[in-house]
C-alpha cells in the first residue's frame, strides 16, 4: 500500500502510490503542469502555422524550440506571427494561408545529375549536377526567379509579409540598373544567383566566352552583395560540358534547372503527368505588365494558391543544398 499524506487539515487524506506526497513535490508537480500547456500552447500554434503537409508541426524555418521556461514566450510569438500570416494572406487575397515549410533537413540528400542531363565526364570530372527536383519525400517545392527585369517593390513587400522563400538567378544586363533593389532582397534573406552576363544560348559559345559570361557574373555579384554563388543557372536550361566546366573552374557547385514554369495566367509542365511532385523546382521570372497581363504580385497568388491547394509548402532551395 502506498504512504498517506495530509494535503491539507481540513481536507481528507489523499493515499499517493508508492511516494510520499512532500510541499516540494506540490511545487515541482505544478511547474511541470505549467510547462506542459505550455507544450499544449506551442503544439496548437505550430499545427495550425507550421504545419508541414505530412502532418508532423515544426517551428517555423530557422527557429527551434526554448528551454521549458520560454515556453510562454515561444507559444505567444508563434500566434503572433501566424495571426500576422492570416491578416497577410487576406491583404494579398490569397484563397488560403499559405504552409509553412518543414525544418530543413538534418542531412542534406545527395544532389546528381536527373538521369539524362549528364554530360560526358560528369562523374569523372565531378561536374556540378543539372537537376529539376531535389530527393525528398516531405511535401515542399521551391519557387526560383530568373533574370532581373522588373524590380516592383509590391513584390517585395509581399513576399516580406507573407514569409515565403524564394531564390533569384540574376542577369547583369538587367539588374545592373538597380543593383541596390536586390540588395533589399538579399536584405530580406534571399540568396542570389549566377545566371550569366548577357543571357546568352551557351552551347553556341566557345568555352573561352561560356567561362567569361558565369565567372564574370561570380565577381560582379561578388563585388555587389559580397558572397560568390554556389548556384548557377543556364539560360533557357540550355548547357553542355562547356559549361558544366567553366562553371566549376568559377566556383559553381550545382546547376538547378526546373520541373514547372508558372506565368501570371498558367503553369506549364516537364513531365508527363503536368503535376506537383515533392521537391520539385518551380521557375518564373521577373517581369510585368509589360510582359505579362498581370504583375509580380498576380504571379505569386496564382502560384501560391496552386501549391496550397495541392497540400505543399514553399521551402529555400539553399536548405536542401
Amino acid at each position: 500500500m502506498g504512504s498517506v499524506v495530509q494535503n491539507d487539515k481540513n481536507r481528507a487524506p489523499v493515499r499517493v502510490r508508492g511516494r510520499s506526497w512532500t510541499p516540494l513535490r506540490r511545487a515541482k508537480a505544478g511547474v511541470r503542469a505549467r510547462v506542459a500547456v505550455a507544450l499544449l500552447a506551442v503544439t496548437a500554434v505550430a499545427s495550425g502555422c507550421a504545419q508541414s503537409p505530412g502532418g508532423a508541426a515544426h517551428p517555423a524555418p530557422g527557429q527551434q524550440a526554448p528551454p521549458a521556461e520560454a515556453l510562454d514566450s515561444y507559444a505567444a510569438r508563434l500566434r503572433a506571427e501566424q495571426t500576422a500570416r492570416v491578416a497577410a494572406a487576406k491583404r494579398w487575397h490569397l484563397a488560403a494561408v499559405p504552409l509553412t515549410a518543414p525544418a530543413p533537413p538534418a542531412s542534406k540528400p545527395e544532389i546528381t545529375a536527373r538521369d539524362g542531363f549528364e554530360v560526358e565526364g560528369q562523374e569523372e570530372e565531378n561536374l556540378p549536377p543539372v537537376f529539376t527536383t531535389v530527393p525528398t519525400r516531405q511535401k515542399v517545392v521551391f519557387l526560383t526567379i530568373d533574370d532581373g527585369e522588373e524590380k516592383d517593390p509590391d513584390f517585395l513587400r509581399m513576399m516580406s509579409e507573407l514569409r515565403i522563400p524564394y531564390t533569384a538567378f540574376l542577369s547583369d544586363y538587367l539588374v545592373n540598373k538597380d543593383y541596390g533593389y536586390f540588395k533589399k532582397m538579399q536584405q530580406r534573406g534571399v540568396v542570389l544567383n549566377n545566371h550569366t552576363l548577357h543571357h546568352p544560348y551557351l552551347p553556341g559559345l566557345s568555352y573561352a566566352q561560356q567561362k567569361h559570361e558565369i565567372c564574370a557574373m561570380q565577381d560582379i555579384i561578388e563585388k555587389q552583395y559580397g558572397k560568390r554563388p554556389k548556384l548557377f543557372r543556364p539560360p533557357y536550361g540550355n548547357y553542355n560540358q562547356d559549361t558544366l566546366r567553366a562553371a566549376k573552374t568559377c566556383g559553381v557547385k550545382y546547376a538547378p534547372i526546373w520541373d514547372e514554369e508558372v506565368f501570371v495566367d498558367h503553369w506549364e509542365y516537364r513531365e508527363w503527368d503536368r503535376d506537383l511532385h515533392p521537391g520539385d523546382i518551380v521557375l518564373t521570372h521577373f517581369r510585368g505588365r509589360k510582359d505579362w497581363k498581370g504583375t509580380m504580385p498576380d504571379m505569386v497568388r496564382r502560384f501560391l494558391d496552386h501549391v496550397t491547394a495541392k497540400g505543399y509548402a514553399v521551402a529555400r532551395l539553399e536548405d536542401y543544398l
